[in-house]
């Protein structure tokens, strides 16, 4: 399967439907175990597993900006892996699974360290094969840590995938700045602004709350409060040393970009050229799909094209010597 094998519905047409939609047909939890991990340095993240067959491929997955393991794009990914007899676990960035983080800080979308500690930790664990996948901001935030650990990722995981993922962050943000955009980018305030406010209650004088309830745009919050409470300078020097566009030359996994170009969180003229990637990264540019859409069929529609995409690509990165497909 490849992305030529993907029709959007006449039905469902334009960007913007093609993104809101899943949100309305995402389908039932899967039956996740939780497990909790307490972080190197005091904290703790929450992470929901499908236990497949033994010895039986592992799929991780990193969501989006305030997403989970409710994500719609989870909930279907999980499914197709538990169907398949793989294991699948969803890490849930600190604060995003139903409890607030212990320390003032929270996750971003350079947040390479906190993917490098899970991954290698699962590594540990003995999984013979693992796959890695991150949606939009987890997305970023993979090919980050892929693009830093070069071939040293190689000997960590067998095969990534990142799906619309803002690889240019100042250009993603510029896009959500303005017109229907900031409808999605008010949807995620709803959310940012109250979790900074409670989280300043707990750790007084890490943001300026003054700035962080007038935000109006994503810059304005990570200005008032992303930036600070992760070390950076401000959104620019954020957005600049987060962006995994500039790093994707050093990517040595065999990884899936896959994005759409009516994707309205990203300009399809901030993706990179093919012909400037490495080898090891195969771009797949849609026509149409949206924000991690990629809806199919009659209605309502489906949206299972993405996880058979994504195992599609794990499979055919399995070693010989894998004995569950």
């Amino acid at each position: 399967m490849t992305a030529q094998h993907y029709l959007a519905p006449r039905w469902l047409p334009g960007a913007h439907a093609q993104t809101i939609w899943p949100l309305l047909i995402k389908g039932p939890l899967p039956r996740y175990r939780r497990e909790r991990w307490d972080t190197p340095d005091g904290d703790f993240i929450d992470l929901d597993w499908i236990d497949g067959k033994p010895g039986a491929p592992c799929v991780v997955l990193f969501h989006g900006l305030e997403g989970s393991s409710r994500s719609h794009y989870a909930r279907r990914l999980m499914h197709a892996v538990e169907r398949r007899g793989w294991h699948g676990v969803v890490m849930n960035f600190r604060g995003c699974s139903g409890e607030p983080n212990r320390l003032p800080r929270a996750y971003h979308s350079g947040d390479s360290q906190e993917i490098d500690w899970v991954l290698r930790r699962l590594q540990a664990r003995g999984h013979p094969v693992l796959f890695a996948a991150g949606v939009s901001l987890g997305g970023n935030a993979l090919l980050k840590w892929l693009a830093e650990q070069g071939d040293l990722a190689c000997g960590v995981i067998d095969a990534a995938a990142a799906v619309s993922a803002p690889l240019d962050l100042a250009a993603a943000n510029m896009a959500l700045s303005s017109g229907f955009n900031l409808v999605y980018a008010r949807h995620f305030l709803r959310t940012l602004i109250p979790a900074a406010l409670t989280k300043d209650r707990r750790f007084p004088g890490h943001i300026d709350v003054r700035r962080a309830r007038a935000a109006r745009t994503l810059r304005d919050f990570d200005d008032a409060v992303t930036a600070p409470l992760h070390g950076f300078l401000g959104a620019d020097d954020y957005y600049a040393r987060s962006s995994a566009g500039p790093l994707l030359g050093a990517v040595r996994t065999p990884t899936l970009l896959l994005h759409a170009a009516n994707d309205p969180f990203l300009p399809q003229q901030a993706l990179p050229r093919p012909d400037r990637l490495p080898d090891a990264v195969r771009l797949e540019v849609l026509h149409h799909g949206g924000h991690v859409g990629f809806v199919h069929g009659t209605l309502p529609g489906r949206i299972d094209w993405l996880p058979q995409r994504l195992l599609a690509h794990f499979g055919a990165h399995l070693p010989a010597s894998c004995s569950v497909r």
